[in-house]
């Protein structure tokens, strides 16, 4: 139902509190530090897999702990809150980009040697699907992986890739059969140790908690056991992943931009200006409700979404619209609050300056708007 709390059961909250304990506890008192290494250690995701946080929807057979999307979200809002946007992220490609389709498609052997360790947190994840000339337009990438007998021989390059240096092991998209078009495309698990792979760190302006970079392929060698799925239907196991991957601006957005608004609302009523507070000028109210009114339907979308999920229904035009509103929020929050922290908006330390550069991935990563839009005309019939 359109009104209903979705996490409004006890299980709901009663996960939720396991949740935010842990992140307030354990990850946002190391929020700088992880700035500082470039990337969050690997003893956090085996903690978060001690928590069972890392296979909440999948199958308990595998580790998991079999609850719906909505459980999913809650931890994703919890995540959002932990004070660095760089390991939220780098833990959510774990999560929701990374292992779906080996969860969905793999062999009961791919999911015993690659799932099973990535729920525990023994194993760190990443996907490999963006490339230097080929970011949304997936259909574009060249990296090849050409059959050998029982093994795939892998040439080529990605770009962008989060948790590049800690990952175990990739969930690589790579092309299989060059005239086929849409059907030539193969998902193939790729270990971070095999001969022949070698990666170079990137310097981002932000989300500097995790570790994004350049991926070399130079004849890797992984056996043919190692493709998720049916050879050739990588293209369209992807596709379904990165809805996946999409709801997660989707869901952790209007939270992470609410607790900014809150923030920003609390300085504004405590800094005076010519003898009053900036928060009771009505140019600066009625910024605040500006930013309300679009949070608040920001939450709506996600929620519709959310609940689609769980009932099973195709969220492909939800998502696509939802991603390009939610991400384009953020960037009017962000903005405007840095205007109302004025100088202490600039410095690094303020959260409003650090939303500000975090942020404005959200109209790029996952999709950038234009294509998002281009999916949303499409299935609009536009």
């Amino acid at each position: 139902m359109a009104g209903e709390d979705i996490y409004g059961s006890p299980e709901h909250q009663a996960f939720r509190a396991v949740a935010r304990k842990f992140i307030q506890t354990e990850l946002a008192p190391r929020a700088r530090e992880f700035d500082e290494a470039g990337r969050p250690d690997k003893a956090i995701f085996r903690r978060l897999g001690e928590m069972g946080l890392l296979g909440i929807r999948y199958d308990p057979r595998y580790g998991g702990q079999g609850l719906d999307y909505s459980f999913q979200a809650v931890f994703l809002e919890e995540l959002t809150l932990c004070d660095n946007a760089g390991v939220a992220m780098g833990v959510s490609v774990q999560t929701d980009m990374a292992t779906p389709a080996l969860a969905r498609f793999g062999t009961e052997a791919l999911k015993e040697r690659y799932l099973v360790p990535a729920i525990r947190g023994e194993h760190v994840a990443a996907i490999a699907v963006t490339e230097p000339g080929a970011g949304s337009d997936v259909a574009g990438i060249k990296t090849r992986a050409v059959r050998d007998g029982d093994w795939w021989v892998i040439n080529g390059s990605k770009m962008f890739i989060t948790n590049t240096a800690n990952a175990d092991w990739l969930c690589l998209l790579a092309v299989t059969d060059p005239g086929a078009g849409y059907n030539g495309y193969t998902q193939i698990i790729v270990p971070t140790d095999t001969p022949g792979f070698t990666y170079r760190l990137l310097d981002k302006i932000g989300n500097r908690g995790s570790d994004t970079g350049l991926l070399f392929f130079d004849d890797v060698r992984v056996p043919v056991a190692n493709t998720i799925g049916d050879p050739n239907r990588g293209f369209q196991q992807q596709m379904n992943q990165f809805q996946d991957e999409r709801m997660v601006p989707v869901v952790t957005g209007p939270v992470a931009a609410r607790r900014l608004w809150e923030l920003t609302l609390e300085h504004a009523q405590q800094r005076v200006v010519f003898g009053k507070p900036l928060a009771k000028m009505q140019v600066n109210r009625f910024k605040f409700v500006e930013m309300q009114i679009q949070i608040t339907a920001a939450q709506e979308f996600s929620h519709r979404c959310i609940r689609k999920i769980v009932a099973g229904e195709d969220v492909t035009l939800d998502v696509s619209m939802a991603k390009v509103f939610v991400a384009n929020m953020k960037q009017y929050v962000a903005t405007t609050c840095v205007q109302l922290f004025g100088g202490s908006g600039y410095i690094w330390e303020n959260p409003a300056a650090r939303a500000y550069v975090d942020w404005r991935l959200g109209t790029i990563g996952g999709g950038a708007d234009e294509v998002m839009k281009e999916v949303a005309a499409k299935l609009l019939r536009i």
